[in-house]
Formats: C-alpha cells, sequence, structure tokens
C-alpha cells in the first residue's frame, strides 16, 4: 500500500510539471498524484506534489507565497515573455547600454507592492473553459484581464553585459498568481527597452524549500512528509481527544469548541499524531471542513 504524504521535487528544465506528475506515479505506483501550482518546461525548482491521500492538503499549499530566482534580459520582447517565444523587437544597443542603475531600481520599486499584473497571454489561466496558451496557439488573439497581486520583494542582485545583451538577475518573493514573465515585460517596457525573462527558478512554495527537494531521477524510494508533518508547517495545530477525534471522522461538531481556534483554520491531530482533518468555525462549534482517509494520517 502506497503511504500518503507530500513530496518535495526540484523540477529540471524541459520537463513539464505533467511530466514530472507521471514520473511520479511510476515511482510510487500509484494514480493519485497532483501538484500544487505548475512550472512553465523552461522554468526549474520546486514542485510541491501530494500522493494518494495527502493530495487534500494541496489546496492549502496552492495559495502560498512564493519565492523566485530569476534573469531578466533587457532590449528584446518575445511573443511569450520568455525565452521560449519568438524575438519581436530588438532595441539599439545604444538604447540599453543607456540603462542605468537608478533608472533599473526605479522601475523595480513600481513593481514592488500591490500591484495590478496583466499575465502574459500564453499563461495557463483559463478563458471560456480553454486554457490561454491553447488559444493562441490556435490562432486566437488573447488579451487577459488584470488581476491584484503583491509582490514583496523584488531585488536585483547583479547586472550582466554579455553577448550584445543586458540581463539581471533577479529575486522576487511574491503573492500566488504572479507572473514573473509579466515583471520581465512590465520593467522592460517602462525602461523603454522591453524585456523579457530568459531564466526562472522557484526557491519556495511557504514554508518547502527547494533545498529539500529530490531530483527528478531521483523518485524512487524518494521520503515524503506525512500529512501531518505537511500540515504543521501551513496550519496551526489542534490536538485532539481521542473522542474528539471519532467526532470529527464521523461528521460531528465538536460544541462550544470554537474558542481553540485563534484563526480562520486549523489542522486537527488525534493523540498519536496524525491529521485528522482541518477544522473551522461554525458558530461556536467546531467543525471538520476537510477530512483526511484514516489510513491517510
Amino acid at each position: 500500500m502506497v503511504s500518503p504524504g507530500i513530496l518535495l521535487v526540484d523540477k529540471p528544465t524541459g520537463p513539464t510539471s505533467h511530466d514530472v506528475v507521471a514520473r511520479t506515479r511510476r515511482a510510487f505506483g500509484t494514480r493519485k498524484v497532483g501538484h500544487a501550482g505548475t512550472l512553465d518546461p523552461m522554468a526549474t525548482g520546486l514542485l510541491v506534489l501530494g500522493i494518494e491521500g495527502a493530495t487534500r492538503l494541496l489546496t492549502y499549499i496552492v495559495g502560498a507565497d512564493k519565492t523566485y530566482e530569476a534573469t531578466i534580459r533587457l532590449g528584446q520582447t518575445t511573443s511569450t515573455d520568455d525565452a521560449d517565444g519568438e524575438i519581436l523587437t530588438t532595441a539599439d544597443a545604444s538604447a540599453w547600454e543607456a540603462v542605468g542603475d537608478e533608472a533599473i531600481a526605479a522601475g523595480i520599486r513600481e513593481l514592488t507592492g500591490e500591484i495590478s499584473q496583466v499575465p502574459s497571454a500564453v499563461s495557463a489561466i483559463k478563458v471560456d473553459g480553454r486554457r490561454a496558451y491553447d488559444r493562441v496557439r490556435a490562432g486566437e488573439e488573447v488579451v487577459l484581464a488584470a488581476r491584484e497581486v503583491v509582490v514583496s520583494r523584488f531585488e536585483m542582485l547583479e547586472k550582466r553585459q554579455s553577448d550584445g545583451h543586458l540581463d539581471l538577475d533577479v529575486v522576487v518573493d511574491c503573492s500566488s498568481g504572479t507572473y514573473i514573465r509579466s515583471l520581465a515585460r512590465d520593467l522592460g517596457a517602462a525602461l523603454g527597452v522591453g524585456g523579457h525573462l530568459t531564466a526562472l527558478r522557484r526557491t519556495r512554495v511557504g514554508p518547502f524549500e527547494v533545498a529539500d527537494a529530490v531530483g527528478i531521477d531521483d523518485l524512487e524510494g524518494a521520503e515524503t512528509l506525512t500529512p501531518a508533518e505537511a500540515a504543521a508547517r501551513i496550519l496551526p495545530v489542534l490536538p485532539m481527544s481521542a473522542e474528539e477525534a471519532r467526532d470529527l471522522r464521523h461528521g460531528k461538531r465538536l460544541a462550544g469548541q470554537a474558542v481553540r481556534l485563534e484563526g480562520a483554520i486549523a489542522a486537527a491531530v488525534d493523540p498519536e499524531g496524525g491529521l485528522i482533518g482541518i477544522v473551522e468555525r461554525r458558530g461556536n462549534d467546531l467543525k471538520s471542513t476537510m477530512n483526511m482517509p484514516e489510513a491517510a494520517r
């Protein structure tokens, strides 16, 4: 029997997120594998996967803040806002050579904090039931609506001139739903020379770090976090008695116990440390909003 758990994988460039899921299914001998947020084939870094019953926890991970390391190339725009697209415009070298550190810092400041961002047309956002990138590939013109995102850190680590280009190595902390390709595009536009993304690596998803992830060739026998261990990283923990655990698993409310909950939700654990599920307030009571299968604690 396959043990449920959360698996951290360091995706290399090339495979899609679905490719990594498929390889994990084979490695663990189960079809029940899901992920908490995709990475483009060009991108590398952290994929958070749920196995068996632990897939139920992905809902509580997918919206977590993330950290990316990226390289932005100034002086060119592309059809996809990254290196996989067709080059649309190329600025004269004199234009991007004139871009100074102060101008870059000012452009970055404008893209930091709460911002309104238009996602790339080749994103995975669904438009009338179809992915935007599928519509673009079919020859349709796609213009996505702006969305509010939060960029809590946008920092230039290094500026490099190489092969006739100006590259910026940056690190970004941001809310879920932020497109780093769009940051590259918008920074280049603000500087008047255009820009696109040439490298992207996700190093963090909420409390999970890529330093703790396994490589795609090391999936066989890879260690996972138990559902209880993973839940404890993302949510407050509420210990339950054996009787309370039984009641929650049977769909019963814990009368008058809402005062035990400090936030909106918490991870309820049984006396053995197994994850019962996620509980929330219902009036003065506590009720499970998601129950784990007893075999997937």
